[in-house]
């Protein structure tokens, strides 16, 4: 007992489990970076008087919303990959 077969198995489940932690790790990243740009954009509009810094600050609010989005999708993206692969096995 304990042979090559249940090395291979184990072996196979943690690199499977490090794959899911991977996924939201990247997912959180998404997450934080849009938050980021979000408040970034938003401090820009409210605490600079600037029309540049304004435009710029309304340009960043997009642009976090839509890296969100991006993570998201991204982030199912991979679950239904990584389950359809957990089905097959």
């Amino acid at each position: 007992m304990g042979g090559k077969d249940e090395r291979l198995f184990l072996r196979d489940h943690l690199a499977a489990l490090r794959t899911v932690l991977a996924n939201e790790r990247t997912f959180l990243s998404y997450v934080r970076t849009a938050l980021a740009l979000i408040v970034s954009g938003i401090s820009f509009i409210r605490f600079f008087g600037s029309a540049v810094t304004e435009a710029l600050g309304w340009a960043l609010i997009p642009l976090g919303l839509f890296t969100l989005a991006t993570g998201v999708r991204s982030y199912r993206r991979m679950a239904v990959l990584m389950e359809e692969e957990e089905r097959r096995h």
